[in-house]
This record gives structure tokens, C-alpha cells and sequence, in this order.
């Protein structure tokens, strides 16, 4: 009986317990159904409907839930287990992460060229978070305005800004103000700021097409959206929930692929708004996009120019 008892201990023992269902917390820094928030919460659904009885996500909203510029503050500190959110918002916590927008390859490119691990060992050092993943690619901003202008120069206007083309606009003699997106349109109505840098999708989802009269093209710089997850509750994850998120990481980021054929989209229904297009062509093109890049990489290296160049060699083709 004394053995039968031991055995039976030992084969428990030897057993591996089964892991039980993880549920981690979501908040997004845009509103949720916008543009910006949408390749997160297709994620979330990928995530339950993969991961059921391993690892499911709670998507608890946005601004409503955090305000933007807290969230990334939140999910370093374990408040929000993993969140959606741009280097923008928390260039706070990750300075160099204003390195991500002035890629000129793809996500799936810097997978490739070990540029994923470098900017995910970035955010782990400084943020304590899991670089989960990038949606965004392909995705130009630009500048808007409510009057026209006829040349690159940007004095005397007042525009809206984020931490992504602050340094650009401010080069070319602009007076930046930073806002959160919810505020934009206020602004535009008093007259408070003359214009706002977004990308070209997003636009008509907070209805800043009612108070924007112009789009300044050719586009710059690309948008980048990060998966962000609480480094401690990361590696409290069983290997199987890490696979799930990392296969639902992989699948969004394939889908950066449609967003050319987005943004033509979105281009027409801006046209059919009443945005006209202010499109600098020829030495003035080839100005604007040369400033947008010259600052941006400026900006980047008076940080940490040793870590800038190991940045811009695997982001910039």
C-alpha cells in the first residue's frame, strides 16, 4: 500500500500541471474604431479566437480607459498588461524611439535584419515592455492647413504637433503646440493653431476634414503603431501564450500590405471633402523631404548618436 502511494505521488508529480487560461488587460491611445486603433483590435479578436483557453486579451478601450499621454506609463508599470500605442506618445520613456518613423523599409524587412531585436531590446532597457509588434507601414503623414501656403517656409503659422515631426516643422520656421488628438479639433475651430502633421489615413475619423481646407503633399516619414506588453507579465507567460500573440503579431503585420490601396482611399474621400492639394513638386519636393529627414535623424542622434547609427543602418534602405 506505502509503495502503491509513492508511485502514485511520483506520477503526479512527474505530471506537468495544466496551465490555465491568461487574460491579459488592452488599452489602446487612439479611440477605439479609428484608424489607429483598428489593426489592434483585429488583433485582439485573432487572439481570443487562437487562443482560447491559453491566453485572451480584455480589451478595455481608450483615452476613456488611460488618457493618451499616460498610457505608455501605464503598461511599463503593470497597470495595462499590453497596450497599442505610438513612440509619440511616450518618447518619455523611449527618446530614441522617434528613430521608428523615419524608417524607410518595412517591418517584416527589420524582422529580417535583426533591427526588430534592437528596437525591442531598446524598450525593454528603457520602458519595460515586450516589442510585440509594428502596424503602420507604408503609411506617410502630412501637413494640413486651413490656408494655403505657397512655399516650404512655415513661419508664422501655429501648428499642431507630435514629438514625430516636431523637429521638422520647427526647421522649417513653424511654432509647434503639442496636443492630444482629441483636442484637434477645438484648436482648428478657435483658430488657435493654423494646421496639424497627420498621416493621410485617420483624418475623417475625428472629423478635422470640417475644419481643414489643405493637404501638403508629397508625403514623409511612415507611421509606426507599437504592441507594447508589460516586460514582468511578459515573461510570466506560458511559452504557448507567448506563440499565440507572436503568430497574431505576425499575421497584423502582414497586413501593413494594404495600406496603399488605403490610403488612395482615403485620399479620394478627402478630395471629395473639399481638401485641396498643395503639392510641392521638383527642388521644393526634394526640399521638404530632405528637411523632414535631415531633422528627423538630427533630432535622433542629439540623443545617442552611437545608438541613432545603429538605428538608421537598420531602418533606412
Amino acid at each position: 500500500m506505502k509503495y502503491r502511494a509513492i508511485a502514485a505521488l511520483a506520477a503526479t508529480l512527474a505530471t506537468p500541471a495544466l496551465s490555465e487560461e491568461v487574460t491579459l488587460r488592452g488599452v489602446t491611445a487612439f479611440a477605439s474604431g479609428t484608424t489607429f486603433s483598428r489593426p489592434f483590435e483585429a488583433f485582439v479578436e485573432r487572439v481570443n479566437e487562437t487562443g482560447k483557453g491559453v491566453v485572451q486579451i480584455n480589451y478595455v478601450g481608450g483615452p476613456e480607459a488611460v488618457p493618451t499621454f499616460e498610457l505608455g506609463n501605464a503598461v511599463s508599470a503593470g497597470v495595462v498588461d499590453i497596450a497599442n500605442n505610438t513612440t509619440a506618445f511616450y518618447t518619455n520613456l523611449v527618446p530614441l524611439g522617434d528613430a521608428l518613423h523615419l524608417a524607410t523599409n518595412t517591418i517584416q524587412d527589420q524582422r529580417e535584419n535583426g533591427c526588430f531585436e534592437l528596437v525591442d531590446q531598446l524598450h525593454q532597457e528603457q520602458m519595460s515592455v515586450k516589442y510585440l509588434a509594428r502596424t503602420g507601414d507604408n503609411i506617410q503623414f502630412h501637413l494640413y492647413l486651413t490656408s494655403p501656403i505657397e512655399d516650404t517656409d512655415l513661419s508664422g503659422l501655429t501648428l499642431r504637433v507630435t514629438p514625430v515631426y516636431r523637429a521638422m516643422f520647427e526647421a522649417l520656421g513653424a511654432t509647434p503646440v503639442q496636443t492630444a488628438p482629441g483636442e484637434v479639433y477645438t484648436a482648428l475651430e478657435r483658430g488657435s493653431i493654423d494646421g496639424y502633421g497627420w498621416p493621410v489615413q485617420g483624418v475623417m475619423d475625428l472629423g478635422w476634414d470640417e475644419q481643414t481646407n489643405y493637404r501638403v503633399d508629397p508625403g514623409f516619414y511612415q507611421v509606426d503603431v507599437n504592441f507594447l506588453v508589460n516586460l514582468d507579465r511578459w515573461n510570466a507567460l506560458s511559452d504557448e501564450a507567448k506563440t499565440v500573440l507572436h503568430e497574431a503579431a505576425l499575421w497584423t503585420e502582414a497586413k501593413n500590405a494594404e495600406n496603399r490601396d488605403i490610403n488612395a482611399e482615403e485620399a479620394a474621400r478627402q478630395e471629395e471633402a473639399g481638401i485641396e492639394v498643395i503639392r510641392f513638386e521638383g527642388d521644393s519636393a526634394e526640399s521638404w523631404l530632405a528637411t523632414a529627414q535631415d531633422a528627423g535623424w538630427d533630432a535622433v542622434e542629439a540623443i545617442d548618436a552611437e545608438r541613432a547609427a545603429e538605428l538608421k543602418a537598420c531602418l533606412v534602405d
